[in-house]
């Protein structure tokens, strides 16, 4: 079995914002090979070293070939949208081998895609239909030592070169060691978690409350209300992560509280952007037509919806985004009801 070192270049998958953000964020201690599948783009970064009008480290190197990328490095960093992510690693799993380590930095879920053209919510869906990126690489490849970064992440805050934290989720030791070793600067603090589930789980769902944060920055709304969404949000986060098998320490952290604050706050979310355009009266085709990248909270809604009816969740904020975004329903009346809803306790999951 080939060693782990860092003289190896670091491999990261997709070249969208944040994996360009990761890419440099690991050329402060390592070589990076940057996978994209588009052979100008690839030419583009190798000749002019910029991409997304950012300048890319010396240290950064793009490649559209899979094979060297698998043959070249042993650590990776898959870093494509939920809906590619499963024909992504088809494409790679066969040029992996047990050695590998990969940590992905996708937020969300893989599921059939017959799933999102039944938007009635008449077939059933339990946990077997929905698989965490994570469960994807185990899926698809021999890979068996796999991780997730999760956290308050915002690629153009990074790239900018602004400080913040991550959280590398994983079963095992060697990983979280890993990734730690490739990507802590004084730019990048990492902490490690044994909760992958939580940590992938605390990553995706956040996507849902940042829409509806959103939702009320358009509508004009305060601080008040988004707090009251974010602090009512968490919990619903936590109800889906214990029904599904994580603990609610998950959601108390980086990856958790973190993350939500980040993401739900910040016009430098695609999900909280999304929200927003949709609370100013925008139409969803046409935000999702001019969005540069997807907004990963519409399809995870669209999923955590089904799931919630599975497992017999009580989750109003889920259910009034679905209604607004799938259903057309009027914002204000979810937002009245949501107000006015009966809520038993202000805390019932410690």
């Amino acid at each position: 079995m080939p060693s782990i070192a860092v003289e190896q270049p670091v491999g990261i998958i997709g070249a969208g914002s944040f994996g360009t953000a990761i890419a440099n964020l690991l050329a402060y201690n390592v070589d990076v090979l940057l996978y994209s599948r588009q052979a100008p783009l690839v030419q583009q970064i190798n000749e002019t070293h910029r991409h997304l009008d950012v300048d890319l480290s010396p240290r950064v190197r793009a490649t559209n070939d899979l094979q060297e990328l698998a043959q070249s490095c042993t650590l990776l960093f898959p870093v494509v949208p939920s809906n590619s992510f499963r024909k992504m690693m088809h494409s790679l799993g066969p040029h992996l081998r047990p050695y590998h380590i990969l940590i992905h930095g996708t937020k969300g879920f893989d599921a059939p895609e017959q799933l999102f053209q039944d938007t009635d919510d008449g077939k059933p869906v339990s946990r077997s239909d929905v698989s965490t990126m994570s469960e994807v690489i185990l899926q698809e490849s021999v890979v068996r030592r796999v991780g997730c970064l999760s956290g308050p992440n915002l690629a153009s805050e990074i790239m900018e070169g602004q400080p913040t934290a991550t959280v590398i989720g994983s079963a095992y030791d060697e990983v979280i060691s890993m990734g730690k070793q490739v990507l802590s600067s004084e730019h990048f603090h990492v902490f490690g978690t044994y909760d992958l589930l939580g940590a992938e789980l605390a990553g995706a769902l956040k996507n849902i409350i940042a829409i509806g944060s959103g939702v009320l920055k358009g509508k004009g709304l305060g601080k008040n209300i988004q707090a009251m969404l974010i602090t009512r949000g968490l919990t619903e986060m936590v109800y889906f992560g214990n029904a599904m098998g994580s603990q609610s320490s998950a959601f108390f952290g980086t990856a958790g509280i973190g993350d939500l604050v980040a993401t739900a706050t910040s016009k430098n979310s695609r999900n909280f952007t999304f929200g927003y355009r949709l609370g100013q009266g925008e139409a969803i085709e046409d935000i999702e037509a001019t969005m540069p990248e997807l907004a990963e909270g519409v399809r995870t809604l669209q999923i955590a919806r089904k799931l919630a009816r599975h497992y017999k969740l009580r989750v109003p904020i889920t259910d009034m985004l679905y209604k607004i975004v799938f259903e057309n329903f009027d914002i204000d009346r979810a937002i009245h009801f949501l107000i006015t809803y009966p809520y038993d306790v202000d805390v019932d999951f410690i």
